[in-house]
Protein backbone atom coordinates (compact mmCIF):
# COMPACT_ATOMS: atom_id res chain seq x y z
CA UNK A 1 0.00 0.00 0.00
CA UNK A 2 1.02 3.21 -0.99
CA UNK A 3 1.09 6.13 1.26
CA UNK A 4 2.24 9.91 2.47
CA UNK A 5 3.78 10.92 6.12
CA UNK A 6 3.81 14.78 6.93
CA UNK A 7 5.75 14.98 9.84
CA UNK A 8 6.75 18.13 12.17
CA UNK A 9 8.50 18.53 15.36
CA UNK A 10 8.85 21.77 17.64
CA UNK A 11 10.01 23.05 20.79
CA UNK A 12 9.01 26.49 22.76
CA UNK A 13 12.57 27.52 23.21
CA UNK A 14 15.43 25.67 21.81
CA UNK A 15 15.90 23.07 23.75
CA UNK A 16 12.39 24.02 25.34
CA UNK A 17 9.21 22.01 25.95
CA UNK A 18 8.68 19.87 22.72
CA UNK A 19 6.06 17.75 21.06
CA UNK A 20 5.95 15.97 17.40
CA UNK A 21 2.92 15.56 15.15
CA UNK A 22 2.34 13.23 12.58
CA UNK A 23 -0.61 12.57 9.90
CA UNK A 24 -0.08 9.39 7.84
CA UNK A 25 -2.49 9.07 4.55
CA UNK A 26 -3.67 6.41 1.98
CA UNK A 27 -3.13 7.41 -1.44
CA UNK A 28 -6.58 7.89 -1.55
CA UNK A 29 -6.12 10.68 0.69
CA UNK A 30 -8.11 8.90 3.44
CA UNK A 31 -6.17 9.91 6.57
CA UNK A 32 -5.23 6.37 8.20
CA UNK A 33 -3.47 7.83 11.41
CA UNK A 34 -3.03 11.23 13.05
CA UNK A 35 -1.17 12.34 16.27
CA UNK A 36 0.28 15.13 18.35
CA UNK A 37 2.51 14.22 21.42
CA UNK A 38 4.44 16.33 23.91
CA UNK A 39 7.65 14.70 24.84
CA UNK A 40 9.02 16.55 27.47
CA UNK A 41 12.16 18.86 26.96
CA UNK A 42 13.58 18.24 23.72
CA UNK A 43 15.27 20.27 20.42
CA UNK A 44 13.17 21.61 17.71
CA UNK A 45 16.04 18.49 15.91
CA UNK A 46 14.69 15.90 18.12
CA UNK A 47 10.70 16.65 18.11
CA UNK A 48 11.50 16.39 13.81
CA UNK A 49 13.32 12.95 14.26
CA UNK A 50 10.40 12.24 16.57
CA UNK A 51 7.75 12.85 14.32
CA UNK A 52 9.36 10.43 11.94
CA UNK A 53 9.93 7.83 14.23
CA UNK A 54 6.17 7.59 15.44
CA UNK A 55 5.02 7.95 11.46
CA UNK A 56 7.37 4.82 10.45
CA UNK A 57 6.17 2.97 13.21
CA UNK A 58 2.47 3.98 12.43
CA UNK A 59 2.92 3.37 8.34
CA UNK A 60 4.83 -0.18 9.32
CA UNK A 61 1.71 -1.29 11.64
CA UNK A 62 -0.75 -0.86 8.44
CA UNK A 63 0.96 -2.62 6.11
CA UNK A 64 2.41 0.32 4.49
CA UNK A 65 5.41 -0.89 1.33
CA UNK A 66 5.93 2.50 -0.17
CA UNK A 67 6.01 6.02 1.30
CA UNK A 68 6.98 9.57 0.51
CA UNK A 69 7.74 11.07 3.60
CA UNK A 70 6.58 15.06 3.92
CA UNK A 71 8.62 17.43 6.53
CA UNK A 72 8.97 20.89 6.90
CA UNK A 73 12.64 20.39 8.01
CA UNK A 74 14.99 20.61 5.16
CA UNK A 75 17.89 19.10 7.93
CA UNK A 76 15.69 15.94 8.84
CA UNK A 77 15.20 15.35 4.81
CA UNK A 78 18.57 16.20 3.75
CA UNK A 79 20.00 13.66 6.28
CA UNK A 80 17.68 10.84 5.74
CA UNK A 81 18.69 11.22 1.67
CA UNK A 82 22.07 11.38 3.27
CA UNK A 83 23.00 14.29 1.54
CA UNK A 84 24.51 15.69 4.65
CA UNK A 85 26.00 14.55 7.45
CA UNK A 86 25.10 13.39 10.74
CA UNK A 87 27.46 15.32 13.52
CA UNK A 88 25.48 15.46 16.21
CA UNK A 89 25.31 12.34 18.12
CA UNK A 90 21.40 12.14 19.51
CA UNK A 91 20.62 12.90 16.32
CA UNK A 92 22.74 9.97 14.99
CA UNK A 93 21.09 7.35 17.17
CA UNK A 94 17.73 8.83 15.56
CA UNK A 95 19.01 8.59 12.22
CA UNK A 96 19.99 5.10 12.53
CA UNK A 97 16.69 4.27 14.10
CA UNK A 98 14.66 5.91 11.28
CA UNK A 99 16.96 3.87 8.99
CA UNK A 100 16.33 0.86 10.44
CA UNK A 101 12.29 1.58 10.33
CA UNK A 102 12.19 2.97 7.18
CA UNK A 103 14.61 0.27 5.44
CA UNK A 104 11.49 -2.50 6.96
CA UNK A 105 8.62 -0.24 4.81
CA UNK A 106 10.08 -1.26 1.40
CA UNK A 107 10.60 2.16 -0.80
CA UNK A 108 11.21 5.74 1.33
CA UNK A 109 11.51 8.81 -0.01
CA UNK A 110 11.73 12.14 1.61
CA UNK A 111 10.83 15.65 0.11
CA UNK A 112 11.23 18.87 1.90
CA UNK A 113 8.48 21.41 2.04
CA UNK A 114 7.49 24.68 3.31
CA UNK A 115 5.62 25.05 6.10
CA UNK A 116 2.07 26.45 5.17
CA UNK A 117 2.24 22.85 3.35
CA UNK A 118 2.68 21.05 6.37
CA UNK A 119 -0.29 22.47 8.17
CA UNK A 120 -2.01 19.64 9.88
CA UNK A 121 0.82 18.26 11.49
CA UNK A 122 1.93 21.89 12.64
CA UNK A 123 -1.63 22.04 13.90
CA UNK A 124 -0.85 18.72 15.80
CA UNK A 125 2.09 19.74 17.41
CA UNK A 126 0.71 23.26 18.85
CA UNK A 127 -2.02 21.47 20.26
CA UNK A 128 -0.17 18.70 22.10
CA UNK A 129 2.50 21.44 23.38
CA UNK A 130 -0.59 23.55 24.13
CA UNK A 131 -2.26 20.97 26.21
CA UNK A 132 0.89 19.74 28.12
CA UNK A 133 1.57 23.59 29.38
Amino acid sequence: MKAKLSTDGGARGNPGPAAYGYVLEAEDGHVLDARGEAIGVATNNVAEYRALLAGLASALERGVTELEVVSDSELLVNQMKGDYKVKNETLRDLVDEATGLAGRLGKVAYTAVRREHNELADRLVNDALDSAS
